[in-house]
């Protein structure tokens, strides 16, 4: 069952971003699962459902905003493993 969810915003919003009402709402919902991605909440195959995308692209598309593939906690295991090695 898909839910949907409302987000008020001023029309100013997605001009001072220079994009389309369709492309703004479509931004919205990759940022989200991307942050949501980025901290921890949503798994890759998860977030690449819902927005349609396949898990490679959605990995792919992290790129854009910077987050990295990785989760903290595999960089602090890979600096303990250097530091015992």
């Amino acid at each position: 069952m898909k839910r949907v969810i409302n987000i008020e915003y001023p029309k100013s919003l997605a001009n001072s971003l220079r994009l389309s009402v369709k492309d703004f709402e479509s931004e919205i919902k990759i940022s989200s699962l991307v942050k949501l991605f980025e901290i921890g909440k949503v798994s890759s195959g998860t977030a690449a459902k819902v927005l349609g995308l396949t898990r490679v692209d959605f990995l792919d598309l992290l790129s854009k905003y910077k987050v990295s593939v990785f989760e903290q906690s595999d960089f602090n295991d890979l600096r303990e493993d250097i530091e015992n090695a």
